[in-house]
């Protein structure tokens, strides 16, 4: 086998193995924090108002499995858990993995729109900046930079409301339409919420390219291919751009982790079904099973997500591969 190949495989294996460490326990915290929170969940399903009857609230808590002790419940949850059996909703009895696998892609959805938004105009930001160091286009694009990153996505997003629905009427300020019923309505709904959260994160981006291109061009070997007479825009793209890459794919790698618990607000401004808004309505309704599905899935995209981030470090610079093997 190939060395390179091994060495991606070698760290691949201990990656995953971290992840199901860290996947375990954050668990561990889910189900310890939703244990002790205030509230029955037994209550709840019966109704407190009703006054049930002790008899009924014992019989309740059998069926759950509430009358066990706290280690067995944890084992049993864990479990079920691991074969994607996150109990059912105490409103009204729906799988919470069904749940889970309808609001998650719309979440995933979201948040990959809104770093691909962020992606494609932070990139060439940065780089046009650092090209350009000290120059009035580097200065007026490090103010918008710092702008963006200073402006709350609600406010940005109520900006976009009042000028690309209410002004000129060209896109929808809220709502969703499912993908199979109208592909272009879909997005246009998709449209604004991507901006709201992309337009911020595309500051962050052009900020680290453009510092981590200037440290590249700062470097000997630049000094070196430029001495040779090789062409600027050669050395630029094949060698100044892929040495500074690997800054750039952790900021939109550890953005987009991030993405999967900051998209609250813009799900809730623009009417967006996703997982976030899911979670907030079971914690409004103290929904216990729900609550903890909600987060594991969560939880479970952003380790995903940062140990995709780790491998494509390795691809990128072989020196971490060695480093970490």
């Amino acid at each position: 086998m190939n060395a390179s190949v091994a060495g991606v495989l070698l760290l691949a294996t201990r990656k995953l193995l971290t992840a199901f460490i860290q996947l375990l326990v954050v668990a561990t915290l889910i189900f310890s924090v939703m244990y002790i929170m205030p509230g029955d969940p037994v209550l709840l399903l019966l109704g407190a108002d009703s006054n049930p009857s002790p008899e009924a609230i014992a019989s309740m808590r059998s069926q759950l499995g509430l009358d066990q002790p706290v280690l067995s419940q944890y084992f049993v949850w864990l479990w079920n858990a691991l074969h994607l059996d996150f109990g059912k909703s105490l409103t009204n009895g729906y799988p919470v993995a069904n749940y889970v696998m309808q609001n998650l892609p719309r979440t995933l959805e979201l948040a990959f729109a809104a770093i691909i938004i962020a992606a494609l105009i932070g990139v060439p930001l940065g780089i046009a900046a650092a090209l350009k160091r000290g120059s009035m286009r580097d200065t007026v694009l490090t103010s918008i930079a710092t702008i963006g990153i200073s402006v709350p996505v609600y406010i940005m997003g109520t900006l976009l409301v009042l000028f690309f629905s209410l002004k000129l009427g060209w896109l929808p300020a809220s709502g969703y339409t499912d993908i199979s019923r109208n592909v272009f309505e879909h997005f246009r709904k998709l449209a604004l919420p991507a901006l709201a959260l992309g337009l911020g994160l595309a500051a962050s981006i052009a900020r680290m390219t453009r510092s981590s291109v200037l440290e590249i061009l700062g470097r000997d070997f630049v000094r070196a291919l430029r001495a040779k007479g090789m062409p600027e825009r050669r050395i630029i793209w094949q060698h100044v751009l892929r040495n500074a890459a690997i800054p750039i794919v952790t900021i939109i790698g550890l953005q987009l982790g991030n993405l999967m618990g900051g998209t609250v607000l813009v799900e809730a401004m623009f009417n967006w079904p996703g997982l976030s808004t899911l979670l907030v309505g079971a914690v409004s309704a103290r929904n216990y099973p729900l609550v903890q599905g909600a987060m594991l899935a969560i939880a479970a995209a952003f380790i995903l997500i940062n140990l995709v981030v780790e491998l494509l470090y390795s691809l990128l610079d072989p020196r971490i591969r060695r480093k970490r093997s």
